[in-house]
């Protein structure tokens, strides 16, 4: 599966016919200068194109009045002046003769692309769509929104597909009032928004759009406002609240959705081919997305289309050189696993692969991880981030630069021998694990700018499957996909697959049923915090812990 791009280019057609300050930064230019810069960077063509279609009126029913949609669809007849009236008697609207047929492909885009996500087409997606949608209510434009795109699409996913756990997250400078106004009352859809507040100065000038706004009756604590009351927020701002707020959110959603989304793919699967086959042949770049120099025939493994199996390697002779001080390196079958994995990083580092996954002897597992540290910093790499698990001590040649941050994830004690040296025992629950990653691991990766990332599965690591590949997919972000996970030749094959394929790009597995973190998690974590806040600015907010979720099977 790939990347979806649903777009339709009579969305340029409306526009402002009168003069109105406040309505004139609504002009098909916005349309065009995102496809534009998709273009320019190379990305429309590394997608599935989609046309958009128009919806129909009884889909938008599923959140507007048949009244309202009456209104609009009577514009298409309206002279400039009749426009302008009626445009005035809502906020800041404009209304044009092709605004109804705009509008309804606008949602049509939105329904089409939930569609090819949830039928298995593609495995997510981006809808250019013009009138936006957000601010629009049940029988009310509202903010240059003539119908809730968003919403429609939620409620069709609702409908259609038997979703009963959806996130939206509304990214806007602006408060989307009439997303959160349709749902307010409803405990399936968690409606998440940061925006411009400050203090409720800014427009929308709503109480309502502040953070003690939490939603109604059943949908209480379903709506989640986060509200900026100062401007200039920069990347820390929004790397804060994505950790500390919207992960912790979505995660939990996640858990608990996981089964009615396995549930929907398994009952539409006989009558789609889409679902019956494990992704879409898009263009990839680098040329090689994901790499994996394993000891094992690649026909053993049933990896995901596309994944290239290495093997061999050129590099005999300068292997052998960095194997010298390490003797545990000296066995021809240490020495031939080495060979590999270098010329997996060498790839990875020169820009011709993404992300790799390579096996290392389990008796050599930490003389491997000190040459692949050794090689990546010979070969220019700035900052190397390392996640080791299970029983890999930190080599001791290392010099403690702020070149290398050493994160060791164990059975033992919270402990920081330095800013850039730190130990954390693995948590017991799932609640614990999802702590550690969004209150620890990623504030360090995205505090410390990575060029590449190590994460390596050592003896005695205790990971399970889920949780090994959702840390795995997790630290792809920090290092711009620049990922080596290693694991012990002798792994299991069903970690190995789980592993390719979410470097790959594919979700993780289910973690399982939800448990709370235990006391002895939090305190570790809360330890740890205390310790690296003054150094590191991403720890410096209380991660909130997730919260209780009912059991999934």
């Amino acid at each position: 599966m790939g990347t979806a791009l649903v777009y339709h280019e009579d969305m340029t057609a409306t526009r402002l016919l009168w003069d109105d300050p406040e309505c004139e930064i609504e002009c098909p230019e916005r349309l065009v200068a995102a496809l534009d810069g998709l273009r320019q960077q190379g990305l429309e063509q590394r997608c599935l194109r989609l046309s958009a279609y128009k919806a129909s009126e009884e889909e938008l029913g599923l959140v507007h009045s048949q009244e309202y949609v009456a209104l609009v669809r009577k514009t298409q007849t309206l002279d400039q002046g009749e426009l302008q009236a009626l445009s005035k008697q809502f906020d800041a609207v404009y209304f044009h003769p092709s605004t109804f047929h705009c509008a309804r492909l606008a949602v049509g885009a939105a329904l089409q692309l939930v569609d090819a996500v949830l039928t298995g087409t593609v495995q997510n997606g981006l809808a250019l769509v013009r009138p936006p949608g957000h601010h629009s209510q049940r029988a009310a434009a509202n903010g240059f929104c003539v119908f809730n795109n968003v919403a429609i699409a939620a409620k069709h996913a609702k409908q259609k597909y038997g979703l009963n756990r959806i996130l939206i997250v509304d990214w806007d400078v602006h408060h989307g009032q009439g997303t959160q106004y349709i749902f307010s009352d409803d405990p399936s859809v968690l409606y998440f928004s940061w925006h411009r507040y400050e203090h409720g100065c800014f427009w929308p000038f709503l109480q309502e759009s502040d953070a003690d706004a939490v939603g109604q009756g059943q949908g209480r604590g379903f709506t989640v406002n986060l509200p900026w009351n100062q401007v200039g927020m920069g990347n820390a701002d929004y790397l804060a609240a994505f950790l500390n707020v919207l992960l912790p959110l979505a995660f939990e959603v996640t858990v608990c959705a996981l089964e009615s989304i396995q549930r929907v793919r398994a009952a539409q699967a006989p009558h789609w081919t889409s679902l019956q086959q494990d992704r879409l042949a898009l263009c990839p770049t680098p040329p090689v997305h994901t790499a994996v120099a394993l000891t094992v025939p690649a026909a053993t493994l049933a990896l995901p289309p596309g994944v290239l199996h290495q093997e061999g390697s050129p590099l005999r002779e300068e292997t052998k050189a960095w194997v010298r001080p390490h003797e545990s390196l000296f066995q021809d079958k240490a020495l031939a696993a080495l060979e590999k994995i270098l010329y997996l990083l060498d790839g990875i580092l020169d820009g011709q692969v993404n992300s790799g996954l390579a096996a290392m002897p389990a008796l050599a597992a930490a003389a491997t991880l000190g040459v692949i540290i050794q090689r990546c910093l010979s070969l220019g790499a700035q900052r190397l981030f390392c996640v080791a698990l299970g029983q890999l001590d930190r080599p001791l040649d290392l010099a403690d630069d702020g070149r290398i941050l050493w994160l060791n994830i164990t059975g033992e004690e919270a402990a920081t021998q330095s800013m850039f040296h730190i130990t954390t025992p693995l948590p017991g629950t799932t609640g614990g694990f999802l702590s550690c990653i969004l209150g620890l691991v990623l504030p360090l990766a995205y505090g410390f700018q990575p060029d590449m990332v190590l994460v390596s599965l050592g003896p005695a690591h205790g990971l399970q499957d889920p949780h090994a590949a959702l840390l795995t997919a997790m630290l792809r972000g920090p290092a711009g996909g620049r990922i080596l996970a290693l694991v012990e030749e002798d792994s299991i094959p069903h970690l190995v697959r789980t592993l390719a394929r979410v470097l790959h790009g594919e979700a993780p597995p289910n973690l399982g049923p939800f448990l709370m973190a235990s006391p002895k998690d939090i305190q570790a974590l809360m330890y740890l915090k205390g310790k690296l806040e003054p150094q590191w600015k991403l720890l410096q907010v209380a991660a909130p812990l997730p919260g209780p979720c009912s059991l999934v099977a």
